[in-house]
């Protein structure tokens, strides 16, 4: 038993021999595949949305309960609005965010390379621009509000800003006039009669949008000019309020009204993972992808605002849908595999031709353990038919028995050993030249 376990530790000892220099090149090759893997993904991302009572919280919400199915946890820290959702974003503090179009000013030249270090996953849905208004007369140019008190929204928000787009394009100068409210506080201050109109950029189900559209006396802007408006600002959107379809009952809105919209869109950090990109577009899919009162299904997530570059992983989205892997089997297995695979496939690569080769060289390396002994062989037999001396017959003899005795000691795989028989045989067919040659001097 010992003598087998002693024989197979010397196999393994001339396997090793042999094909150590492929561990070698193997392991340069998994050092250097490595630096090509993603790391894997963080289990915990932020996300900053706005207010608490706006629709990107509450979409953000959302996002985190599917998100939650996988193990991701997405935390949603609510703030001012777009503006400050970037500013966030650039000082890493958050990892994506909802930024309204039309906030990030496209380049002039779309090949330039952008330095912000954010990437657009693509728009998310419509944002309407909605302008309430108190009074009999009907309005349906922003310019007919020149004088009045306007509530356009606070400081570091997307639809103060824009608002502030569209009044200077109506040469309606800042002032006290324009009142820093938002939300619920902006339509109750309205409704009130302490403000003339408000801005509100939400979706059609907002609460602040349902409020101010069922309340009395308060009317919505339609507005005429709405072609003008999207050749002059490209993020802006042309939709229409079809007549009645907020309320078939009572006829709400009484006539179609045309709205202006910007898209909402998601914009994350150039460095957040590949993984995660792909499995908040899945998210966005499932809670965006439905038709609605200004989209068709399906029409969201899309590309539709350029302000920022595409990530590459929301263009691969758009174009092909999701991962193959990430389609069959849950998202961290996926992971997994997909960075296995990027880790394998170079180091297969080498060990194809590699093992290929080693086969050879290890056959090699035990037909020459023989083969030195053939060679002290032939030597001898040489040495007795050219310069055969009487005198020298115990040394032959020596010589012999020492090339059966190393012979006999070799320690080769099985499949070798009629080598070693041969070898013993040739041995004894020396022997018998060299009775020969003693019984004829």
């Amino acid at each position: 038993m010992m003598a087998k376990i002693k024989a197979g530790l010397l196999s393994l000892r001339d396997l090793f021999a042999t094909a150590w220099w492929i561990f070698l090149i193997v392991g340069i090759g998994f050092v250097v595949a490595y630096q090509f893997v993603e790391p894997a993904p963080p289990k915990k991302i932020v996300i900053t949305t706005g207010s608490e009572s706006g629709a990107y919280y509450q979409f953000a919400q959302r996002y985190a309960t599917i998100l939650a199915r996988d193990g991701v946890t997405l935390e949603v820290r609510a703030s001012a609005g777009s503006l400050e959702n970037l500013d966030r974003l650039k000082k890493d503090e958050a990892q994506l965010g909802f930024v309204q179009g039309g906030v990030v000013e496209p380049k002039d030249d779309p090949d330039a390379e952008d330095d912000s270090g954010l990437l657009s996953l693509g728009s998310m849905f419509y944002e309407p621009v909605w302008v309430f208004y108190r009074g009999e007369k009907h309005l349906d140019r922003l310019t007919d509000l020149r004088g009045k008190r306007l509530a356009i929204g606070q400081e570091g928000s997307g639809v103060r800003q824009l608002a502030q787009q569209l009044l200077k394009a109506n040469e309606i100068p800042a002032g006290d006039h324009l009142v820093p409210l938002s939300g619920l506080k902006a339509a109750e201050e309205l409704q009130q009669g302490r403000v003339d109109a408000v801005f509100v950029i939400a979706s059609e189900k907002a609460p602040v949008v349902q409020l101010l559209l069922r309340s009395p006396g308060i009317k919505v802007m339609s507005f005429a000019q709405a072609d003008a408006y999207q050749r002059r600002f490209g993020f802006l959107t042309k939709l229409t309020m079809p007549h009645g379809v907020a309320d078939l009952v009572r006829d709400f809105p009484p006539a179609d009204v045309t709205l202006l919209a910007p898209t909402a869109n998601l914009i994350v950090r150039d460095d957040l993972h590949p993984a995660l990109q792909t499995l908040l577009l899945q998210a966005a899919s499932e809670v965006h992808g439905k038709s609605g009162f200004f989209q068709r299904a399906g029409e969201f997530p899309a590309y539709k605002d350029h302000m920022l570059p595409a990530s590459s992983e929301a263009t691969r989205y758009f174009k092909s849908g999701s991962p193959f892997l990430q389609r069959y089997l849950p998202f961290w297995l996926a992971v997994l595999i997909d960075r296995l695979i990027v880790l394998l496939v170079p180091i297969v690569a080498l060990l194809i031709p590699l093992l290929k080769i080693a086969p050879a060289i290890y056959t090699w390396r035990v037909r020459s353990k023989i083969f030195r002994c053939y060679g002290e062989l032939k030597f001898l037999e040489d040495d007795l038919k050219n310069h055969f001396d009487m005198a020298l017959l115990g040394e032959y003899r020596s010589r012999l028995d020492a090339l059966d005795d190393e012979a006999s000691q070799l320690h080769v795989p099985l499949g070798f050993t009629d080598l070693v028989y041969t070898l013993r045989e040739h041995v004894n067919l020396v022997r018998r030249t060299l009775s020969k040659l003693e019984q004829s001097a």
